[in-house]
């Protein structure tokens, strides 16, 4: 103990409490006095010292009954308090004088290195006291802060001696039923679980400990899924006395891992079905080559070759819009997820909408043998928006209804008068009496890859991208998309409502700008063989004159050669991106670099269609930009300009 120890010495005698004050100086304590109860108790109170030397004879208080009151009172209770008494003070009065609060009783004749040793002893207890004090409200307030429960059962008998706070939280139910019934807890343990936990608990008993993940059913019916690890506490010899458990909340994680599962499982019916939707139309487009490709037949008019050969090209021209379908799908996604899709907003009148949503639908309704109906407001609609998307939405539901309704099925597109809010719109219908949704899957059906029942006639097929699409477009230009169902085999209708804006001012017809007829100087320029050849026999079948170049160098030492010769510069080049020697953009810019192809009109062909790979090409100095496969009305007027 050092000097700042204070002790406060209570006796009468000024002879022994001189003594004793001495004596305890010496050994290193600071002392106070006290000649009475009185006295002694006010000290108490103001000074707190850690230990009160105190007389049992006391002239105005006796002894005993000053130790009672400093234990007594809550702010003085730590304080030690060491008895002493006169010699020959009897056994009953040491008793007394320990059942009255005191920590320890001395009987005179007191030696001095006794004294100090009771006195240094009591105050190692003291601080071994306070330390342990100290620990247990550390452990009281972390227990108390903490998510998750902490638990203390007694070995034996699997009494409760603790719970904390979280406890009401995850079970939902208050701890004092759990002070009185300890297995209260598992009442709460779904059923379904209750007796493996159960069955797992007994075995803690029996020195088994445990790591369990089971689940809570909480006030409501609410369920959370819980992690209990229990594990027995030892003692000083090792032997084990206790039980302490650690609960926590895991549902967030089991949430997560549902949804990581749901989300596997998604990616892995998306692949399969990509994998299908990819195949299907590569198997005609393969047999319809093989056809072309077969002696005979198809080359004799006479013997229907023409009507083969019409055929086949029909069908690798149906088979390439629908990859080509998939494909702008599957971008337009990867674009949304990336916050990346950009709407060319502007006055849009809904006829033209309608009129090119209908072109769209018709080969597949015309395919499986559809009527279709279409009723539309005879007065110009107009909204804000992208006339392309939305016809791409439009056309996406009257695609949608010709697939999912058996052949010789009935459509409608209706478009009628609606308000939002008080504000005049238009609600746009797609109608069906398809094979329907099921209740369960209507409220999902515009989730990604997302898809329901199909007809009776068709492969389960379409990537599950469709609806989810639409009402991300739809929602992009301020509407919703809406669908109702009777169910299964009772049709379906969504409904795009959109807010419409005032008629714009009239606007002067743009000048045509259509190029002269004529056959056109081509050179294209492409490092893929089979698609450079092909194209170039599709631009000669349409009259024009092609040369072919396979790399950036070759089409630049083609152009040098036919100035070398005194040829004209071409009136078209068609560049490929991906040249293997420089960047298809790194060639248009070298080329207009040539004054004699000022004039020349450049056109990009190119697998990369998003927005920034236009304005690319644009920068670049090309003057159009084509996205493969370009249809061949996409190609004549990409030519023309």
């Amino acid at each position: 103990m050092n000097q700042q120890t204070l002790i406060l010495n209570v006796d009468d005698n000024d002879g022994a409490r001189y003594v004793k004050t001495r004596i305890l100086v010496n050994a290193g304590f600071q002392v106070e006095e006290a000649a009475g109860g009185t006295d002694a108790l006010d000290k108490v109170a103001r000074l707190l010292p850690a230990l009160v030397l105190l007389d049992v004879k006391l002239p105005d208080i006796n002894g005993i009954e000053v130790c009672r009151r400093i234990k007594a009172d809550a702010a003085t209770a730590n304080v030690l308090v060491l008895q002493t008494s006169a010699a020959l003070t009897g056994r009953d009065d040491k008793i007394r004088g320990l059942e009255g609060g005191a920590d320890n009783y001395l009987a005179a004749p007191i030696e001095a290195d006794e004294l100090v040793a009771n006195v240094r002893a009591l105050l190692r207890l003291q601080q071994t006291r306070f330390a342990l004090a100290n620990s247990e409200e550390r452990f009281r307030q972390l227990a108390e802060n903490i998510d998750d429960v902490f638990w203390m059962f007694n070995l034996d008998d699997g009494a409760l001696l603790y719970v904390s706070a979280a406890y009401a939280r995850i079970w939902g139910r208050g701890s004092d039923e759990l002070a009185r019934r300890p297995d209260d807890w598992i009442a709460s343990i779904h059923p379904q679980d209750r007796p493996a936990l159960a069955q797992r608990w007994n075995a803690l008993l029996a020195l088994a400990p445990y790591d369990e993940e089971y689940r809570v059913v909480g006030a409501g019916g609410a369920v959370r899924w819980v992690r209990d690890r229990a594990f027995l506490v030892r003692d000083a010899r090792d032997q084990p006395y206790r039980i302490a458990r650690i609960t926590s909340d895991i549902t967030g994680r089991k949430e997560l891992e549902s949804r990581l599962r749901a989300a596997d499982d998604n990616k892995n019916n998306f692949l399969a079905t990509l994998a299908h939707e990819l195949r299907n139309p590569l198997s005609p487009i393969r047999t319809a080559v093989e056809l072309l490709g077969q002696p005979g037949g198809h080359d004799d008019p006479g013997r229907g070759g023409a009507d083969v050969h019409a055929k086949a090209r029909a069908v690798i021209s149906r088979q390439v819009d629908h990859l080509t379908h998939l494909v702008d799908d599957l971008l337009d996604v990867a674009r949304i997820s990336e916050g990346k899709l950009t709407l060319r907003l502007q006055e849009v009148e809904l006829q033209g909408v309608f009129k090119a949503a209908l072109e769209t639908a018709a080969p597949m309704v015309e395919a499986r043998h559809h009527r279709l109906d279409a009723a539309l407001p005879p007065a110009p609609l107009w909204v804000w928006g992208d006339a392309v998307r939305l016809a791409q939405s439009i056309g996406n539901l009257l695609h949608n209804a010709a697939k999912f309704t058996s052949p010789h099925g009935d459509i409608a597109l209706t478009a009628g008068l609606v308000s939002i809010d008080g504000r005049p719109a238009v609600a746009i219908t797609v109608r069906d009496n398809g094979i329907g949704i099921a209740s369960a899957n209507l409220p999902h059906i515009f989730d990604m890859f997302t898809q329901g029942a199909f007809a009776p006639d068709r492969a389960h097929d379409g990537l599950g991208i469709g609806l989810s699409l639409v009402a991300t477009l739809v929602k992009l230009h301020g509407g919703q998309l809406d669908a109702v169902s009777d169910g299964v085999g009772h049709g379906s209708a969504f409904t795009i409502t959109l807010p419409l804006i005032d008629a714009p001012a009239a606007a002067a017809a743009p000048a045509s700008t259509a190029g002269a007829p004529g056959a056109l100087r081509i050179v294209l320029v492409d490092d893929n063989v089979d698609s450079a050849q092909m194209m170039c026999d599709l631009l000669e079948a349409l009259g024009h004159h092609a040369t072919l170049a396979h790399d950036g160098a070759g089409a630049l030492a083609l152009i040098a050669a036919l100035a070398s010769r005194g040829e004209a510069a071409p009136d078209v080049m068609i560049l490929d991106i991906g040249l293997p020697d420089m960047d298809g953009s790194e060639l248009a810019r070298r080329l207009r670099a040539l004054p004699a192809l000022a004039s020349t009109r450049l056109v990009a062909h190119t697998g990369y269609g998003a927005p920034h790979d236009r304005a690319r090409t644009l920068a670049a100095g090309f003057d159009v930009h084509l996205v493969k496969p370009a249809s061949i009305e996409q190609l004549q007027a990409a030519l023309r300009g």
